[in-house]
């Protein structure tokens, strides 16, 4: 794998750019299998004043994932694989943490768990940053969308959890 100063060939680089953005798409499709009918479940919940409304998710989501994905490439491209191999585990990890979530939630309904999982995913997120940043500054900023979102959702997470105690154990 070239290091950072040499030119990857266009063809390369778009195949490089595809597949990390679909290795972090297919964790959203397993997330999204989950949330298949989340949205009635969310609007049968009590929620917080603040919660946002569910169609905001989807939207919000996507662009999240296309920023990972292309932070994700930007880390890859820019060094060799021994280099970059924590930072890139680390994107794989939370990527799965990532998916989870949304199977503690809206599935098994366990409030609890989630909260802790959004908690460690926070912590993945934040790992993941700093990795990104020793490697490639601008991929360590278009995670920080991901990170205060994050942030939100454990916020988010422990209210819905503790307002449905009967619904979310």
């Amino acid at each position: 794998m070239p290091d950072a100063m040499s030119p990857i060939p266009l063809r390369k680089d778009i195949y490089g750019l595809l597949c990390w953005l679909a290795l972090t798409f297919a964790a959203a499709a397993v997330g999204g299998v989950a949330s298949a009918s989340a949205g009635t479940f969310y609007q049968q919940l009590v929620r917080p004043v603040w919660a946002p409304p569910g169609w905001l998710f989807a939207p919000v989501w996507t662009t999240l994932y296309v920023l990972m994905g292309v932070a994700a490439w930007l880390v890859w491209r820019a060094h060799d694989a021994r280099r970059a191999r924590a930072a890139l585990g680390l994107f794989v990890v939370q990527l799965a943490a990532n998916a989870l979530w949304t199977w503690l939630f809206f599935v098994w309904q366990q409030g609890a768990a989630a909260f802790a999982e959004v908690l460690f995913l926070w912590g993945l997120i934040i790992a993941m940053v700093i990795e990104f940043r020793r490697l490639r500054p601008l991929a360590a900023l278009l995670l920080l969308p991901y990170l205060a979102w994050v942030s939100f959702a454990c916020l988010l997470t422990f209210a819905v959890w503790r307002l449905n105690p009967a619904r979310l154990t």
